[in-house]
């Protein structure tokens, strides 16, 4: 009989399936009969060195999932500060302590689809392309290109970014309570710890019409974080 973690896992990767047209990233098992261990994939973001490519994910499903985490690395080698050159070991807050058990795989898919137009040179995993992002973006741009040329199947043009400058740092807002309108902090601060603004999220969650359940947290659906993630990247 299935656990509780596999039901969990295989509704996620059929949602994954029914969804890739939409989302842009897949995961498989590498064996049907095991879905603790899968393999991830997503296509380059356009408008980034990256465009074009696609890039494969090794993805571990431990045994509190979803609890903790789903453990990532990038089998596609990749030139990006927030991603081991050498390993394809990955530092995003989603996957450790951002993390919620609301998220789900492909949202984590999602996420790492994110950093690859927002790299945070800042908080890096690879030190070397850090300092060459902060240091020579047109740089950076062509090694990131050229990389994903040899390694992710990227069409080889000169049509990629080559003004690409590490994103400077966003000015925080004072922490108003009006500007959750309503919802839990927590609730909205899930989607904030995947890289979106806090006001973002507040228009997402009104044009998706998110109950406010009187300011109390709760766990939100899986088609509703969809919905939500799509109104974000812009698909709706």
């Amino acid at each position: 009989m299935a656990s509780t973690r596999e039901r969990r896992i295989a509704k996620e990767l059929a949602d994954i399936h029914a969804d890739k047209d939409n989302s842009g990233v897949t995961a498989e098992p590498l064996d049907p009969s095991n879905l603790t261990h899968l393999k991830g994939k997503f296509p380059g973001p356009p408008d980034t060195p990256y465009a074009g490519a696609t890039f494969q994910v090794d993805i571990v499903i431990p045994d509190m999932y979803p609890f903790k985490s789903p453990i990532m690395k990038f089998d596609t080698k990749i030139w990006h500060p927030n991603v081991s050159s050498v390993t394809g070991a990955i530092c995003l807050d989603t996957l450790g302590a951002g993390w919620s058990p609301v998220g789900t795989i492909k949202m984590a898919l999602i996420s790492l689809r994110m950093l690859l137009e927002s790299p945070n040179p800042k908080d890096p995993q690879d030190a070397e392309v850090a300092k060459m992002l902060m240091e020579t973006p047109n740089d950076f741009a062509r090694k990131a290109h050229e990389w994903a040329v040899k390694y992710a199947g990227a069409p080889n043009t000169d049509n990629f970014r080559h003004n690409y400058t590490a994103a400077k740092p966003v000015e925080k807002k004072k922490d108003d309570p009006k500007r959750y309108q309503g919802w839990n902090k927590d609730l909205v601060d899930r989607f904030v710890n995947m890289g979106f603004d806090v006001d973002a999220v507040v228009e997402a969650f009104n044009f998706v019409g998110i109950d406010r359940n009187n300011g109390e947290d709760y766990e939100l659906e899986e088609a509703y974080m969809g919905d939500i993630t799509a109104r974000l990247l812009g698909e709706q």
